[in-house]
């Protein structure tokens, strides 16, 4: 089964015209999907009233330097971790500024990483209040399947944290 791209796009305009329609701000920080969410995004017309920062972080060193993930979260947990995904997440949010920050890490493929599977992948949303980190495992069917696939869930995270009532004391 393949990532329908037209479906993936409904859902991100979809993602961004409720950020739009509630003034608020997204950030990204993005490893696996290597930009893929922050250049959806972008595509939407209207994108720059929300969206002011997405970081491509691929390796340890720019998780830590430049997302400040923990050196001892990365050395305990690995790049591919719920923690990783969870400060990924909070730091872009403050570094941006934004109202909500996402963050994506795991493991595309061909071969895994760090002894983690292919088609093993974090995401996560931060806002002020909390952290959500969901653990996806994708049945990697190519690299691109698993990116693609990420970026969906991220989407739906995203639609779902704007639809619920509870997300309006910000």
């Amino acid at each position: 089964m393949l990532i329908d791209m037209e479906i993936l796009k409904q859902k991100c305009d979809e993602a961004v015209n409720a950020l739009i329609d509630k003034r608020m701000k997204i950030a990204t920080a993005e490893s696996c999907t290597g930009g893929l969410v922050s250049s959806l995004i972008t595509s939407v017309s209207g994108a720059s009233a929300v969206f002011g920062l997405g970081v491509c972080s691929y390796s340890p060193t720019a998780k830590h330097e430049i997302l400040k993930v923990s050196q001892s979260t990365l050395n305990a947990f690995g790049t591919v971790s719920e923690q990783t995904a969870k400060e990924m997440a909070e730091n872009v949010r403050k570094i941006a500024n934004a109202d909500i920050g996402v963050s994506v890490t795991g493991v595309a493929g061909p071969n895994m990483s760090e002894n983690k599977p292919v088609g093993l992948v974090y995401i996560a949303l931060s806002d002020h209040n909390k952290t959500t980190v969901k653990k996806l495992n994708i049945k990697p069917q190519s690299r691109d399947f698993v990116r693609n696939s990420a970026a969906e869930e991220i989407f739906d995270l995203i639609i779902n944290y704007l639809n619920s009532e509870e997300n309006y004391a910000l």
